[in-house]
């Protein structure tokens, strides 16, 4: 069986068992997190919501971390300007459990 969750403004298709790097939640490592489902297939049985099912996903929050950093770079020929500055995204790792 398959679903597609949405969460931090993304959508994810995800299958009981997977590990997915999401944005980052307030919750514990070890906490029980739900996910809204907007779709549910298993074989040809396929339900898609509008915008909705009544169903949920839950997960259990395996750990946070941050992304690796990226580098920003602005730049103004002929005038003698460079700004440099980095980025680093928080995220949370979530097993998948149960679709329901």
């Amino acid at each position: 069986m398959i679903a597609v969750i949405k969460t931090g403004g993304k959508q994810y298709l995800v299958q009981e068992g997977d590990v997915l790097t999401i944005e980052k939640l307030d919750a514990e490592p070890g906490q029980t997190v739900e996910f809204e489902v907007l779709l549910k297939a298993e074989g040809e049985n396929v339900k898609v919501g509008a915008p909705m099912l009544l169903g949920k996903v839950s997960g259990e929050v395996v750990s946070h971390g941050r992304a690796k950093k990226i580098e920003v770079v602005k730049y103004k020929p002929k005038s003698r300007y460079t700004r440099r500055t980095g980025h680093r995204q928080h995220f949370t790792k979530v097993k998948i459990g149960k679709i329901s």
